[in-house]
């Protein structure tokens, strides 16, 4: 998933301030920021969480997930007595997001916004735990897999209907995933279904014949999947918004948002709730009665509102208005710090060198460029400075990327690619989004190429809202991203930089690294993470991904006030387990009537 590159910026100004004062609590000295990180990361500042082996294991659950809360019962309901104002209806949670244009149609997606949004209106075959992240059981409750592991056999719940009434078939699982596949679609995440066998060829058209790819309903609610080889992982692939269902009628829909032009219906869908409205300033969502788990869902309705500013969305939550703040907010304007929640991410901002023409396509000058810059200057005042691409996690090998400058090496690569000195070289062109810590970072890689490689170098500054349409155009070679994990797996950055990926804006190609990921996807366990690593240091050795940071969530809600919501690493909060926590007064305080 991408991060909003607004919604970023906003969180870069609070990660580099020095001082933060709550108006509320007065913190001296220290960054608010700063402290939560201390409290809330789980061994230290620096260190990722510690888990055991065991936990990091992605196992099937039924839908009855352990450890989440149960249904809200209706009667004996009190309200917090709290520094904001108290909840005024328990059954309605008002969201918080930043205003971008949203997209409903999950195969044209690719926000961190959407996909939270999605988790209340779409479902597909797996779904997210909330606290662990596991793949649960969701539409499909019976999964069986064969001796050699490549077939997947999904049966579908007989309860689980769309919005309309209408049954959830195996047909809608395949029709939706081949029309995400379709070559002219261009689907972001078209990439991720080349597990499947067939799925790369029928994508980029040298297959015709959608029955080749093996998705296969070979009766009302079973399923088949083929894969093209093992995927220990594809319970968890599962869960991402890409792989749900499509109703017929919404099908061939070009557009499922509504625009000023036309009437709009709401799309059909199969999630814990359904969008009732829609417009500029936001969505309301109610719950959807014909879903299959209605009673684990307690709230009725989800409305989200869009902000156009952080004091904007402060003013949200100090008013009591807004009970979760998922987008860019002031943190100096909370008059309340209770709900400030942050946690580390499976997430990674960088840059890249876009490697498509001569000469950026020679990994001698891409490492060249890498091993000019002051790294220590450009990573300094972060708290998670990142040398890789994949954060840190259990059982997978640790890799080393570049943290120095070596002019020698770059100057010998330089000429052993003929250009010794720059000289020939076409211009560098840096594509900035417009804040001021783009434009830090941007400076100081501009200085570095020029002075230590004699490279003429430009810079371009384009606004937010076309920063990453402009990134999939030609017209320069440096460009930054953040990408979040969409499963708990360091496949999930890997794909991105594969030759026929739709995600790889870098448009990177190496043989090398095509035929590791080849490899282990033949391969499990401890051989397929370390074979995993070594693409990513051949990414990170021949400079086509140049890692700032490791990326943290902020969000802004009281988990004393609401169950259900999970700090993790993804950063996704399905919604079906959200409700609002009874009262329940500390032992010995009597409650005034």
């Amino acid at each position: 998933m991408k991060f909003s590159y607004y919604t970023l910026n906003m969180l870069l100004i609070n990660l580099r301030k020095t001082r933060v004062v709550g108006k509320s609590t007065g913190f001296p000295g220290k960054s608010i920021l700063f402290f939560l990180i201390c409290v809330f990361m789980a061994g230290g500042c620096i260190s990722p969480p510690v888990q055991d082996e065991e936990e990091q294991q992605i196992q099937v659950q039924d839908e009855d997930v352990t450890g989440l809360p149960e249904p809200r019962q209706d009667n004996d309901r009190r309200d917090f007595a709290e520094t904001r104002p108290p909840v005024r209806d328990r059954d309605e949670l008002t969201v918080v997001f930043s205003r971008q244009d949203m997209e409903l149609d999950f195969r044209k997606s690719y926000f961190a916004s959407e996909a939270q949004i999605f988790t209340a209106i779409y479902e597909g075959l797996f779904s997210y735990n909330p606290r662990t992240l596991e793949p649960a059981a969701a539409a499909a409750d019976r999964v069986e897999l064969s001796e050699d592991k490549k077939q997947w056999t999904f049966t579908i719940r007989q309860t689980a209907v769309f919005s309309n009434g209408d049954p959830v078939r195996a047909e809608d699982f395949r029709a939706a995933w081949i029309s995400l596949l379709e070559p002219g679609r261009d689907s972001p995440y078209s990439s991720l279904f080349d597990i499947i066998e067939g799925a790369h060829d029928y994508r980029n058209g040298i297959e015709k014949d959608p029955s080749k790819v093996g998705i296969y309903a070979t009766g009302l609610k079973t399923l088949v999947v083929k894969l093209a080889s093992p995927a220990a992982f594809f319970p968890a692939m599962l869960c991402h918004h890409s792989f749900s269902p499509i109703h017929p009628s919404m099908l061939d829909k070009d557009s499922w948002s509504p625009s000023g032009d036309s009437e709009w219906t709401p799309p059909v869908s199969n999630g814990p709730f359904r969008i009732e409205t829609m417009n500029d300033d936001g969505i309301v969502m109610v719950k959807n009665s014909l879903y299959w788990d209605r009673n684990r869902v307690s709230l009725s309705r989800i409305n989200i509102k869009y902000t156009d500013t952080a004091e904007e969305a402060a003013y949200l939550w100090n008013s009591g208005e807004g009970r979760w703040i998922a987008g860019d907010v002031d943190l100096e304007s909370l008059t309340d710090l209770s709900g400030i929640q942050v946690n580390v991410m499976f997430a990674t901002h960088y840059y890249y060198i876009r490697s498509e023409d001569k000469p950026w396509n020679d990994f001698r000058i891409r490492r060249a460029m890498a091993l000019v810059l002051p790294w220590e200057e450009i990573r300094q005042g972060y708290y998670l400075p990142a040398e890789t691409l994949i954060y840190p996690i259990t059982g997978y090998p640790r890799v080393r990327g570049i943290t120095e400058a070596n002019y020698e090496e770059a100057e010998r690569l330089m000429s052993e690619a003929g250009y010794a000195g720059g000289a020939g070289m076409p211009e560098l062109v840096i594509r900035l989004t417009p804040s001021r810590e783009a434009a830090r970072v941007g400076t100081l890689m501009a200085r570095a190429w020029r002075d230590n490689l004699g490279l003429n170098v430009r810079v371009e500054v384009i606004p937010y809202e076309r920063y990453f349409t402009s990134m999939k155009e030609k017209g320069y070679i440096i460009g930054s991203s953040t990408w979040i994990g969409d499963f708990a797996d360091p496949y999930t950055f890997l794909q991105m930089w594969r030759r026929d990926s739709n995600l790889n804006d870098a448009r990177f190609y190496d043989a090398d690294y095509e035929a590791l990921i080849e490899r282990s996807m033949l391969e499990e366990g401890e051989a397929r993470l370390s074979t995993l690593a070594q693409a990513e240091k051949l990414l990170l050795d021949r400079g086509a991904v140049l890692p700032i940071y490791h990326s943290y969530a902020v969000n802004i809600i009281d988990t004393n006030e609401i169950d259900g919501w999970y700090q993790n690493a993804l950063d996704i909060h399905p919604f079906k387990y959200l409700s609002f926590k009874e009262f329940r007064p500390l032992p010995g305080v009597v409650l005034a009537r």
